[in-house]
Parts: C-alpha cells; sequence; structure tokens
C-alpha cells in the first residue's frame, strides 16, 4: 500500500524537520560504526590469539595426562580450577564489556615430599591453560557484545540512508509540487476574475496584486 502523507505547509515543515533530523543524525551513526569496526576487528585478533595460546597450553598439559591416575591423593584438577574470576567493565565505542583483571585459584596445600616431582609443574602447567581459557571467553564475549552492537547500528545506518532520508526528500518533493499547482490554480482563478469583472464594468476596490509564480525558491528543500 502506498506511503499516504499530508499536501499541507505544516506537513512540508515537519517534513523538512524530519529530514533535517536524520541528516544530523547519520554522520554520527557512521562514524559509531566505523569505531565498531575498527574495535571488533582488534578484538578478533586478540581472539585469535587467545585461541593458539589454549591450543599450545592444551598440548603442553597432555604430556602429564597418563601420570594423573597416580597423582598420590592430590586434586590437581580440583586445585586447577579457578576458585574466583575478577573482571571490570570497560566501555569501548558506548558499549560495556567485561574485561578480564585477575583469575584466582585455591591454595595448594600438600608435603612437596610426600608427593611426587610432576604435580608441582603438572599443576602450574594446567592453571596456565586454565587461565588462557578463561581469558579467550572474556574476550569471546567481547566480541559477541561489540558484533551485536555493530549490526544495531548498521540496520539504523542502512534504514536511514536507504529509507528514511530517500522517503522525507521524495515526500518534501511531492508536497512542494502539490503546493506549487495549489499556487498556480490560485493565481489562474485570481486573473479570470479579474477580466470578468473588467467586462461587467464593476469597479475593482484597489488594485489586486497577483500573487506571484511558484518558483523553487518558494520551498526549499
Amino acid at each position: 500500500m502506498a506511503k499516504k502523507i499530508k499536501l499541507t505547509r505544516p506537513e512540508l515543515k515537519r517534513q523538512r524537520e524530519a529530514l533535517a533530523r536524520f541528516e544530523r543524525y547519520l554522520p554520527m551513526l557512521k562514524l559509531k560504526q566505523q569505531q565498531l569496526q575498527l574495535t571488533l576487528r582488534s578484538v578478533a585478533n586478540q581472539r585469535d590469539k587467545a585461541r593458539s595460546a589454549v591450543v599450545r597450553a592444551r598440548k603442553k598439559f597432555q604430556a602429564y595426562s597418563a601420570l594423573l591416575a597416580d597423582k598420590a591423593g592430590i586434586d590437581v584438577q580440583g586445585l586447577a580450577k579457578p576458585a574466583d574470576i575478577e573482571t571490570t567493565t570497560s566501555n569501548i565505542a558506548g558499549v560495556n564489556i567485561p574485561t578480564l583483571q585477575e583469575v584466582v585459584f585455591p591454595r595448594a596445600s600438600y608435603s612437596l615430599f610426600a608427593t611426587p616431582a610432576w604435580v608441582d609443574q603438572a599443576l602450574a602447567d594446567l592453571r596456565d591453560l586454565n587461565r588462557r581459557q578463561v581469558e579467550l571467553d572474556i574476550i569471546t564475549q567481547q566480541y559477541r557484545l561489540l558484533r551485536r552492537e555493530l549490526t544495531k547500528i548498521t540496520q539504523r545506518v542502512n534504514l536511514f540512508e536507504k529509507v528514511k532520508i530517500p522517503e522525507a526528500r521524495e515526500d518534501i518533493r511531492i508536497i512542494r509540487i502539490h503546493l506549487g499547482d495549489e499556487m498556480t490554480a490560485a493565481v489562474g482563478r485570481a486573473k479570470i476574475a479579474k477580466a470578468k469583472l473588467a467586462e461587467t464594468g464593476a469597479p475593482i476596490s484597489g488594485p489586486e496584486e497577483e500573487p506571484a509564480a511558484t518558483s523553487a525558491q518558494e520551498y526549499p528543500r
């Protein structure tokens, strides 16, 4: 169904104000879009590096997988599991994202003399793996939040650029043509009425000025 607009001067004013608003907001939206694209590219690079670090740490720890059955009563898996993950919130390109501060592990308390020598290194390597996995998880969460915001901003840019601004300009054009036609018709009617009065010899009260013809300057964009 075709869009219906009021072909009036108030509607022309409203459409002009809307167009000015859209054209004012569009550059700001595009700037934010560019900032998000650059930030997202940087975060994607960080995510790729974090993934590679996790793969390397996992391969390093695999050397101890066969020894975990002989852990001499030490819960290596439990001691390597983070007890707390401390994060803060940062604002990047207008988006609040989590930033990793510290990964806290439980205190390891066991006899160094009563446990195999490899336990210390296995625990350190597994903690390193878990720490890097947490880093990857946080960076992945950053990427998702930024990506979601970029999608929203891109949709708004497309809405303004491809829909709202062209629609407002077309509405303004249609209203201007209609108002111009109305003025032209009014001028014609005035001339006809004046000619009839002149033919009948009826007095014309005062000089009647003809309305100025419609010009492009009367209804600027």
